[in-house]
């Protein structure tokens, strides 16, 4: 029989699970939409997105989004 916590820790665990999937889809097409194609930056990003989708996905959105925002007003 499952307890009232363990069906709202297994709920808690899927909601955070669909935010962080949703978070990562929206960085990658963020990347992939505006990331400027000069170089291999979107190429890196991309990688480093799709093998590390947390970590790097995060990482996307503090260090690099920032920096293309004020280069190219995207």
């Amino acid at each position: 029989m499952f307890s009232i916590f363990g069906l709202l820790f297994a709920f808690l665990t899927f909601a955070f699970g669909m935010l962080c999937f949703a978070f990562w889809i929206w960085m990658l097409i963020d990347c992939l939409k505006y990331e400027p194609s000069s170089g291999n930056e979107k190429i890196i990003w991309v990688l480093i997105m799709v093998f590390l989708p947390a970590l790097g996905s995060l990482l996307y959105y503090i260090v690099r989004r920032p920096e293309r925002i004020k280069q190219t007003g995207q």
